[in-house]
């Protein structure tokens, strides 16, 4: 009996310890709680440059509570913070969404940041009647937004290069070729697809004379590879993995955006820049394509707070984050602090602003 009573007494001085231990875990647990913080980046497909790069920025800013500092091999980030990288339909939503407070921040492109900010977005010509035109119609930038002018700048990442990817052994050789083919233009609410109006613009062709679908990047890559598709659109910083994919498995090439038509480009708008896709940046092409490309801009609101856009873009630039960068992607490795102003087409978050100016960058007007 003696020893039952003594087992007995052991055990209810272990629930005593342990209901000890909650009580003291539990306003930690809290104050934990308090402390920690989210923060989303819309990016774009999961099949896209964006994805990659956003989670790299994600893990680069977080430093969750109980993170071991930097100074001992820990996080960069900014203290209490768990940012993620959120999958969307492209730089239109993204837009859209931080706008209205869904996001706390995107990635987007440069020209689709400021037609936003401005409110100058234009909406294609509707094409033909029935299933068409409401097909067309559907992929239209909303009308009823007007200008989102509380949009800011982080930071201007890396140039996003037009890709027009078409069959090695097909008969498409240049831009002109699309008309009458089946091209997939990008998703709705996509940079790609806004791009990819202005590029058949400049080569002469509208929106109207080509087969047009608007596809998620994993479906216009099947499209292509099943035969199904002639072409597709995608802009986004080389090597995009989806095409790098679908390059391993089927020979493709990239069609080239020439200097003539480039030009034409720049002067309907000045968003773009001359660019090339170098040799060897997707399996079997092994020559350069001359192409046109914007800029991957960083974007918040104004209402978030201006100390932790502080700290986010002063962890943004750590040495820590450099790294991350480079090992990351290419594009990672063109992310530089040289060029974080460059091509910003929105005004700076004053966040942002005051680390810039602390570190001695001039802030252009």
């Amino acid at each position: 009996m003696a020893h039952l009573a003594g087992r007995g007494g052991r055990r209810r001085l272990g629930w005593v310890l342990l209901l000890a231990a909650a009580a003291i875990a539990a306003p930690l647990a809290a104050r934990a709680m308090d402390e920690l913080r989210f923060f989303r980046i819309g990016t774009a497909t999961t099949a896209g440059t964006y994805f990659q790069i956003g989670g790299v920025l994600a893990s680069a800013i977080s430093k969750p509570p109980g993170a071991r500092d930097c100074e001992r091999g820990g996080s960069c980030g900014v203290p209490g913070l768990v940012a993620v990288a959120q999958a969307t339909r492209g730089s239109v939503q993204n837009l859209l969404a931080v706008g209205a407070g869904q996001l706390e921040s995107a990635l987007a492109q440069s020209d689709v940041a400021y037609w936003a900010y401005s409110g100058t977005a234009t909406a294609p010509k509707r094409c033909g009647r029935g299933k068409r035109a409401t097909a067309t119609a559907a992929s239209a930038p909303p009308k009823s937004q007007g200008a989102i002018g509380d949009l800011r700048g982080i930071a201007a990442l890396y140039p996003e290069e037009v890709h027009v990817v078409v069959r090695a052994d097909g008969p498409i050789q240049s831009l002109r070729d699309l008309r009458g083919r089946r091209v997939a233009l990008g998703e709705a609410q996509s940079g790609t697809l806004a791009d990819a109006r202005l590029v058949l613009e400049a080569a002469g062709l509208s929106e109207c004379e080509v087969a047009a679908e608007y596809l998620r990047l994993s479906d216009a890559v099947d499209g292509l590879a099943q035969g199904r598709l002639d072409a597709f659109f995608m802009v986004g910083g080389y090597p995009v993995p989806a095409i790098a994919e679908l390059a391993m498995t089927l020979p493709i090439r990239l069609l080239p955006i020439p200097r003539d038509l480039a030009e034409r480009l720049m002067r309907k708008s000045r968003f773009f820049g001359l660019d090339v896709i170098p040799a060897g940046s997707y399996p079997g092409l092994d020559r350069e394509t001359a192409t046109v490309s914007v800029t991957a801009l960083w974007v918040t609101r104004a209402g978030i707070e201006d100390d932790l856009v502080y700290a986010i873009t002063r962890s943004l630039w750590s040495q820590a984050s450099r790294r991350l960068l480079e090992a990351s992607h290419p594009a990672g490795a063109r992310i530089r602090l040289a060029t974080a102003l460059d091509g910003m087409t929105i005004p700076l978050h004053p966040g942002a602003a005051r680390y810039y100016r602390e570190i001695g960058l001039h802030i252009p007007p």
